[in-house]
């Protein structure tokens, strides 16, 4: 594949094509045993590039390929309390199948720190799966590592709880 077939871009939420894009690769990574193996609701889908919108802290990057839509990392602004300064957080992070192995993870990645640096932020955070090597080997080549703030108390843990 040609570099010069590949765009990353932040996406615009109010573009058609733009908002086509984040609903395919964000059902594609849904599907994938990653992301639950399970679609997602096709109006929830219809309507999230809006919803995304009406929250000012949000931003998604975007890889196409060839024209079409490759990849898809998902942002939300926070804050550090600790640096007293904004944080980004990676929510989601996919690439098709298909345009795996050409790098666009990092790619976007780099457009993602790009964007946190211009937001004045002090660091990037994301959550990965433990059984999930093939990303945890692709953010450490990027520059993340497990979080810790004293190595004699472990490593951060994300927990949740579904409402």
């Amino acid at each position: 594949m040609d570099v010069a077939d590949v765009l990353v871009l932040q996406a615009s939420y109010t573009n058609p094509v733009h908002a086509e894009a984040i609903a395919l690769v964000l059902n594609h990574y849904a599907q994938d045993p990653m992301g639950g193996g399970q679609p997602l609701d096709a109006d929830m889908l219809r309507q999230l590039p809006g919803e995304l919108a009406k929250r000012p802290h949000a931003f998604s990057v975007l890889a196409f390929v060839g024209g079409e839509p490759a990849g898809l990392v998902n942002c939300f602004e926070g804050f550090s309390t600790f640096a007293g300064r904004p944080l980004v957080n990676v929510h989601d992070v996919s690439v098709i199948d298909k345009f795996r192995g050409l790098g666009l993870s990092q790619k976007m990645l780099h457009k993602v720190e790009e964007i946190a640096r211009q937001r004045g932020c002090c660091k990037i955070t994301l959550e990965v799966l433990e059984g999930n090597a093939v990303a945890q080997a692709s953010y450490r080549k990027f520059g993340f590592d497990d979080a810790m703030l004293d190595p004699s108390h472990g490593r951060m843990l994300f927990w949740n709880k579904a409402l």
